[in-house]
């Protein structure tokens, strides 16, 4: 186990391994995105309350749920870059934080296009809508920090610690709707729990899940290797890869 933590340490190593995974990450969530998506855009019931407005929760919901899950990574990543100093947990929080950052707003923007017909107004100040808020801010933060400060290791360093100061707001998001009353239904998948829907609804919704999953591990992947090689330039390695891929 250790000695695979090491490992992954090691941009080289992961470089060669995110090479491997990539073609299958992408292909598996094209699949299951396209499943998912079609499925539930054009196939799933109407929701007998809602009609067809409640179509978008086949794209809110999973952008929703990657946007707080990509969060918790990071102070992951945080944790390993202050304990550890591990390089590769900092390229990590750098490469996926946009990305972060592009799910907390896609999940807003639905959600406003979804409250719409639903509450009869785009935003509220609800307290699950302000806590998503706040996520896209600290997503934003972490970027423009990593980017104002020109050291690397002092960079990687205030970045941990914006991010594991930010995490507290993740349970906020999670527990919003059971610790005040609020506008925001509550989660739509619980593992205690059966499904409050039918599984002509839940079904395309996971699988519309899981393919956003795979999509950010290629997206990620893509992203902390382009950050390695950029890091690594000077090296003998990434010298023969670029070498390589000229030939």
């Amino acid at each position: 186990m250790w000695q695979f933590f090491h490992k992954l340490g090691s941009p080289k190593w992961f470089f060669g391994i995110a090479n491997r995974l990539m073609p299958w990450l992408l292909a598996g969530a094209l699949i299951l995105l396209l499943a998912g998506l079609v499925w539930g855009l054009l196939f799933a019931p109407k929701d007998y309350l809602q009609g067809n407005s409640y179509r978008i929760i086949f794209i809110h919901v999973p952008s929703a749920f990657l946007a707080q899950s990509v969060y918790i990574m990071m102070a992951v990543a945080a944790v390993v870059t202050l304990v550890w100093r591990m390089k590769l947990a900092d390229v990590f929080v750098k490469a996926v934080a946009p990305v972060g950052l592009l799910l907390t707003f896609l999940a807003l923007f639905t959600g406003a296009v979804w409250g719409k017909p639903t509450w009869g107004t785009w935003w509220i100040w609800d307290a699950r809508l302000t806590s998503m808020l706040i996520l896209l801010f600290l997503y934003g933060g972490v970027i423009a920090l990593g980017r104002a400060i020109s050291d690397e290791k002092s960079a990687a360093r205030s970045v941990a610690v914006l991010v594991l100061v930010g995490v507290v707001n993740i349970p906020i998001i999670k527990y919003s709707v059971e610790w005040w009353n609020t506008l925001h239904q509550p989660a739509t998948f619980k593992l205690t729990e059966k499904p409050s829907m039918p599984a002509e609804m839940w079904v395309p919704l996971l699988l519309s899940v899981l393919g956003l999953y795979l999509l950010f591990g290629w997206l990620a992947c893509l992203r902390m290797k382009t950050e390695i090689l950029a890091r690594e330039q000077r090296t003998r390695w990434v010298k023969d890869y670029i070498q390589a891929g000229r030939a």
